[in-house]
């Protein structure tokens, strides 16, 4: 059984077995698919998979299968063959990993396996998935997380046909987003005085000091990496909150002139804000192009929530603004902020995308990512905006996993189990189609206060993230005859790529109830 549900799966006699005499029949942007399987299935089996005119395992993209969408595959696993079929590349890519799942959990090893028949069954598949965006949020300027650990959390996503890696690169605890433009951005803004002030996942306090930051060509190269399994990365630059570390590098940027900040330690929202002066603009606007030199998303992220107003209503500056612009009151500054950059990143053709806390308005070219509550989400499509859901009571996974007395650390305040994730609904069915259509899809949380290593990511992000994977791809897929028993059926692959994961639900086991909702999730 595949993760996730696949929209339709047909057992049919027999079995294809890779050896030594299979081959790959691919040409053109087929050559792509056909080589990342042959990477994917090389470390366990050993299998040369060369390519041949003649191969059994055919790739075949055909543009008159527009029925499948950009994602879509179909697949056919006879006895003697294997026939893979899409309208786009990424159907390729998607269908990889499927042949991955239906063959024995060692073929997934990254060490070398002996004495296992590399068999699988004959099937019949069709599959296309319901949203567009699949993905999963990775915070990193709270805790810088190296290179090879995104790489490996690609291949992850990827596995489960998860499409998005949204990168959250810059927050009040860290920056690290390179800048050439502003090298004190990751030289002083990229380092704080100790790891956080609260309990690590250890349970002890961690007061070491914490600091990284990537280089331009780390990056584009993670970025070509997560291109070639199907999967894109989203860069995310947070204004005009969320900016301590960019103060602590210029202060100038802040409203307090001559005032110096460190890079913050401590949990929750930050009062310090950018300036709202025309060289805080134009040092948005700077740093926005050496990121989209970096990131061909077609969407960036401006982060854009969580904004206290305290430090605009002391500000001359930020009064002068405000009467300029003939608004009501500092407040109204905050959409102001977001429109300008907003309006530059449409100028050069790409998507903006903020955080949305409430179901006020937000500048209408904004696609909004609504965290506190699924009713804003609606509010949002209502007005027109693009939606990626992201509601914390089931995306958010820095939350335990159950209240037992032995789970790790996380978040006070709810709890976020499997089945909460799997019972989200990106867009649910009372809501309108007209606002429905808005909904792009739906994502995972991983924020990295309680994640110090990369295992402590992958146990607050696995199986919860199966769970998502299915949702956003079928949401047909039912949680007790679908879900569940594929699962315990992906547990052993799980295992084979060594994944720290949670424990699986027991059986009979009722699942956690929800708490109350938390001041501030994030």
């Amino acid at each position: 059984m595949i993760i996730p549900h696949p929209t339709h799966i047909a057992r049919i006699p027999g079995h294809f077995t890779f050896d030594a005499s299979t081959t790959v029949r691919a040409t053109g942007e087929a050559l792509g698919p056909a080589r990342l399987l042959r990477t994917l299935l090389a470390p366990a089996t050993g299998l040369r998979l060369r390519n041949s005119p003649t191969g059994n395992v055919v790739f075949v993209l055909d543009p008159l299968l527009g029925g499948l969408g950009a994602e879509g595959y179909g697949l056919t696993v006879g006895p003697d063959a294997v026939l893979l079929r899409a309208a786009k590349p990424a159907g390729l890519l998607n269908g990889v990993q499927t042949i991955r799942q239906l063959l024995p959990a060692q073929a997934l090893s990254a060490r070398p396996v002996t004495d296992v028949p590399w068999r699988m069954p004959c099937v019949q598949v069709t599959d296309v998935p319901r949203f567009g965006w699949r993905g999963a949020m990775l915070d990193v300027a709270r805790r810088f997380q190296p290179v090879p650990v995104l790489r490996r959390f690609v291949d992850l996503l990827a596995f489960h046909k998860l499409n998005v890696l949204h990168l959250h690169l810059t927050d009040d605890q860290g920056w690290r987003m390179p800048v050439s433009a502003y090298p004190a951005l990751t030289e002083v803004g990229g380092a704080r005085a100790r790891s956080m002030t609260g309990r690590a996942g250890s349970g002890r306090f961690d007061d070491r000091p914490h600091q990284g930051a990537y280089t331009a060509a780390e990056l584009r190269a993670l970025v070509a990496y997560a291109a070639e399994r199907g999967v894109t990365v989203l860069p995310e630059i947070e204004m005009p909150g969320h900016a301590r570390a960019a103060l602590a590098a210029y202060p100038h940027l802040g409203n307090v002139p001559g005032r110096e900040l460190d890079v913050w330690t401590e949990w929750g929202v930050c009062e310090n804000v950018l300036g709202v002066h025309d060289e805080v603009l134009d040092f948005c606007r700077t740093v926005l192009g050496e990121v989209l030199d970096v990131f061909p998303s077609p969407y960036v992220h401006i982060g854009g929530d969580e904004c206290p107003v305290t430090e605009w209503e002391a500000s001359a500056e930020a009064r002068r603004r405000t009467a300029e612009l003939g608004l009501a009151a500092p407040k109204a500054l905050h959409g102001w902020f977001l429109g300008r950059i907003a309006d530059f990143l449409l100028e050069q053709g790409r998507r903006p995308v903020c955080w949305a806390e409430d179901s006020g308005a937000l500048p209408p070219e904004l696609t909004v990512m609504p965290w506190r509550d699924t009713a804003h989400g609606l509010a949002a499509a209502r007005r027109g905006h693009d939606v990626v859901m992201t509601p914390y009571r089931s995306t958010y996974l820095d939350y335990p996993q159950s209240d037992a007395a032995d789970e790790p650390l996380g978040q006070a305040g709810a709890v976020v189990d499997l089945r909460a994730v799997h019972r989200g609904e990106p867009a649910p069915a009372d809501w309108e189609p007209a606002a429905a259509a808005h909904v792009l899809g739906t994502q995972a949380q991983l924020w990295s206060e309680f994640a110090v290593r990369a295992a402590d990511l992958e146990y607050l992000a696995f199986p919860r993230l199966c769970a998502l994977a299915d949702r956003s791809w079928n949401p047909a897929s039912d949680w007790a005859t679908d879900f569940l028993p594929a699962l315990r059926l992906h547990e052993p692959r799980l295992a084979a790529l060594d994944v720290h994961s949670h424990p699986l639900p027991v059986p009979g086991v009722r699942a956690s109830a929800p708490r109350p909702a938390p001041t501030t999730p994030r």
